[in-house]
């Protein structure tokens, strides 16, 4: 898919949302009530062999072989989408089997990745940003991740699904 420079703004400022409930803009529309997830976790190896995790379809389904969502009812909701991954700005992905579903808004090898994200449990054309950044501690990794978007009432499930079908599988993947 190619998609132009318009087209990706267009579709991050769809994903964070124009509206809000009444009483959640002050008078200048800043939000005040968005819910948003910021997790940090250290990885023990270095940025570049995580983002190629994260970018390489068949390295990434391993992350998803060893999810919570394969070994919990979960599975049952997850379709059969072989892990599809257009690793360059624009370039769509599926994971879980079609159940996470987006595109590639930035990529900067070894430090950083931006996606429009959206889960299957979503209204037709919603879409998150998630961000990944990536940074060297010795033979270690800080991944910083930063999540907004997405539906309000979502975000306790999220906040905990990326622990179980991100962080800890990746770490497994990764030793």
């Amino acid at each position: 898919m190619d998609l132009s420079r318009r087209d990706v703004w267009a579709a991050a400022v769809a994903a964070l949302g124009t509206t809000s409930p009444a009483g959640a803009a002050t008078a200048d529309g800043i939000s005040q009530n968005h819910a948003a997830i910021h997790q940090a976790v250290m990885l023990a190896a270095p940025p570049g062999r995580i983002y190629r995790t994260l970018t390489t379809a068949n390295l990434f389904d391993r992350v998803v072989r060893a999810s919570a969502a394969m070994s919990s009812n979960m599975k049952k909701m997850l379709g059969a989408a072989p892990t599809q991954i257009d690793a360059r700005p624009g370039g769509v992905f599926t994971l879980f089997g079609g159940y996470i579903t987006g595109f590639n808004l930035e990529l900067v090898p070894d430090a950083r990745l931006v996606q429009a994200w959206r889960s299957g449990a979503w209204k037709p054309g919603e879409y998150s940003i998630a961000r990944f950044v990536l940074e060297p501690h010795g033979d270690s990794t800080r991944l910083t991740f930063d999540h907004a978007g997405f539906p309000e009432d979502d975000a306790a499930q999220l906040a905990k699904g990326w622990h179980g079908n991100y962080w800890i599988p990746l770490a497994k993947a990764l030793s």
